[in-house]
C-alpha cells in the first residue's frame, strides 16, 4: 500500500513538472483569433474557423473582394453562421475534429474559412464542406508564418488521390474526396460524417526559425490522414478502416 501510494505521489509530482514545462514553453498569451500577435516554435497560437455561405465571406456579395471573418462589415453573427475555435501548438502536426452530431454544415451554407488576426488579419478562401448530397470530411490545413506573424492559412488538397478507386467516395470538382450526406448518421446513416481537419506550419517565428511540420505532412502524403491517427480516442477512424 505504501509502495503504491509512493509511486502515485510519484507520478503526480512527474506530472506536475511536465505541465509547468508545457506552460512554460508558450510565449504567446494571445487567446482571441481577433487579435494580432507574434509567434515562435511551441507556443499556442488561436484561430478560428466560421461556418456559412459561400457570399457571405465577401463583402456585398462580391466575390472579388473577400473579408475576413473579424471583420464586423461581414456581420456573420445576423447570417445563421457558426463558429469553432482552437489552439494548437506551433509547428506540430495535428488533428482537429469537429463534431457534426449535432452540427449539420449544410444548413449554416456549407462552406469554411480559417482565419486569425486583425490589423494583419488573414483568412483562407471558403472551403466546401457539404450540401444536401455530398459532405467532405476529410481536409489538410497548412498556417503560412513570416518571422512570427501569420500570413496565410490555405487549404491544401491532394486532387482524389487518396480516395481513387474507392467507390464508398466522389470526386468532387477534381480535387475533393465526399460521401453522400445520406450516409452520415446525423442523417440515418451509418457512417459518423465528423470533419476532421489535418493542421500543418511554414515559413518562419518571430527568431526566424524555419517551422517544418507543412513539409513533414508533404512528404506522409502517401499516407492516409486518418492512418496517421489511428491510435487517437475519439477520432474519426473507426469507420473509416473499410475505406482507406
Amino acid at each position: 500500500m505504501a509502495m503504491a501510494m509512493a509511486v502515485l505521489l510519484l507520478a503526480m509530482l512527474m506530472l506536475t513538472i511536465l505541465m509547468s514545462r508545457v506552460d512554460a514553453g508558450n510565449t504567446n498569451g494571445v487567446y482571441q483569433p481577433c487579435a494580432d500577435t507574434k509567434i515562435q516554435r511551441s507556443d499556442g497560437f488561436t484561430f478560428g474557423i466560421a461556418f456559412s455561405s459561400k457570399d457571405s465571406f465577401y463583402y456585398n456579395q462580391n466575390q472579388s473582394h473577400q473579408l475576413s471573418p473579424c471583420d464586423r462589415r461581414l456581420s456573420l453573427a445576423s447570417l445563421n453562421s457558426q463558429l469553432a475555435l482552437f489552439r494548437p501548438k506551433v509547428d506540430d502536426i495535428s488533428l482537429l475534429t469537429i463534431n457534426t452530431s449535432s452540427f449539420s454544415p449544410d444548413t449554416y451554407g456549407g462552406y469554411m474559412v480559417a482565419f486569425a488576426g486583425r490589423k494583419y488579419a488573414a483568412r483562407s478562401l471558403p472551403a466546401f464542406i457539404a450540401n444536401g448530397t455530398y459532405i467532405v470530411t476529410s481536409f489538410t490545413l497548412v498556417l503560412e508564418f513570416q518571422k512570427g506573424r501569420l500570413q496565410n492559412l490555405y487549404w491544401k488538397r491532394d486532387g482524389c488521390a487518396s480516395c481513387s478507386g474507392k467507390s464508398s467516395f466522389v470526386c468532387l470538382n477534381k480535387q475533393d474526396c465526399a460521401i453522400r450526406t445520406s450516409s452520415c448518421k446525423n442523417r440515418g446513416g451509418s457512417v459518423d460524417c465528423s470533419l476532421g481537419i489535418q493542421l500543418a506550419f511554414s515559413g518562419t517565428d518571430k527568431h526566424l526559425t524555419a517551422l517544418n511540420s507543412w513539409y513533414e505532412v508533404e512528404n506522409l502524403r502517401q499516407y492516409s490522414l486518418y492512418g496517421l491517427y489511428s491510435n487517437l480516442k475519439s477520432s474519426l477512424t473507426s469507420q473509416y478502416n473499410n475505406f482507406f
